[in-house]
């Protein structure tokens, strides 16, 4: 019987087990050669890796883990997000001034779902794993993040099932020239401007497009979601929209928590989206 070999972890997993790893382990302050271990690499190749995919050393990441652990402690919705707009983090830090315009499809073209429509799309490595894009004439219209051993024709069901009626069409290149702009490099942030093309019903494109106002580094709850779209009562159905999204990252419901500071679910995995997190953290401390 022939042995099944394991494939090597990704780039990606690596740098996320040695995230976990410096945050169970922070108090112990870990050396370069431990934190190594735990990603099982040489200290040499970690940090090189390190430092390319999270933009900062690990010494300075651990160094970061007391700020961003008071913050958490000081997450409370509102009062955490108007301090961080007096602390300036609207600034580059808001991608729906300045990078990314929505566009939402037609009462008739939700009714029809994507009938007409062709869609892109591309398999890629990215900064959180391997994704799938999918981009129209009018803009993307699907970011998503999978497993490594996700099989292609299952990677794409649920793009399938979102836009029924459209046509699918391999385009790697094309969808590999916009990942380097959602995904520039050296910590900046996306190369704009970016169009989306939303699939959704009113009372959805209206939470999303409130989730593009969240700025970069910040997080809020599902409440004060619910309250800036003028519907406090309403915390239930926006939970359901922001669980629709389905262009990730770009419409960002990873900055959307429990009330109890906790981490809460995601489409695309809780661990990823706590990896988001701390990757966007560092860029605010790096900057």
């Amino acid at each position: 019987m022939q042995k099944t070999v394991k494939p090597p972890d990704s780039d990606y997993v690596r740098v996320a087990k040695a995230l976990e790893f410096l945050r169970t382990h922070s108090r112990e302050q870990p050396t370069l050669a431990e934190t190594a271990a735990a990603a099982k690499l040489s200290p040499h190749h970690f940090q090189r890796l390190f430092k390319r995919w999270v933009g900062i050393s690990p010494k300075k990441y651990l160094q970061s883990l007391t700020l961003t652990d008071a913050q958490r402690q000081l997450r409370s919705g509102e009062t955490v997000l108007n301090t961080a707009l007096n602390a300036g983090l609207s600034g580059s830090g808001r991608l729906h001034d300045l990078f990314v315009s929505l566009q939402s499809m037609t009462p008739a073209e939700y009714r029809d779902q994507g009938a007409g429509l062709t869609i892109g799309f591309g398999i890629h490595n990215s900064p959180f794993g391997i994704c799938l894009l999918g981009v129209t004439a009018r803009g993307i219209c699907w970011l998503s993040f999978e497993k490594a051993q996700t099989e292609p024709t299952q990677i794409l069901l649920p793009l399938k099932e979102t836009w029924p009626s459209a046509r699918l069409t391999p385009a790697r290149k094309e969808t590999a020239d916009l990942l380097r702009q959602i995904f520039p490099g050296q910590g900046l942030p996306p190369r704009g401007p970016l169009t989306l093309l939303v699939h959704g019903t009113d009372f959805q494109v209206r939470v999303w497009r409130a989730l593009l106002g969240i700025p970069l580094g910040t997080t809020m709850t599902y409440g004060d979601l619910a309250a800036d779209i003028k519907k406090p009562k309403a915390v239930r159905a926006v939970g359901t929209a922001v669980g629709h999204n389905a262009i990730s990252f770009l419409i960002p419901c990873h900055r959307i928590i429990r009330s109890d500071g906790g981490i809460g679910g995601y489409r695309w995995g809780s661990p990823r989206k706590e990896v988001m997190l701390e990757w966007e953290q560092i860029r605010l401390l790096d900057k």
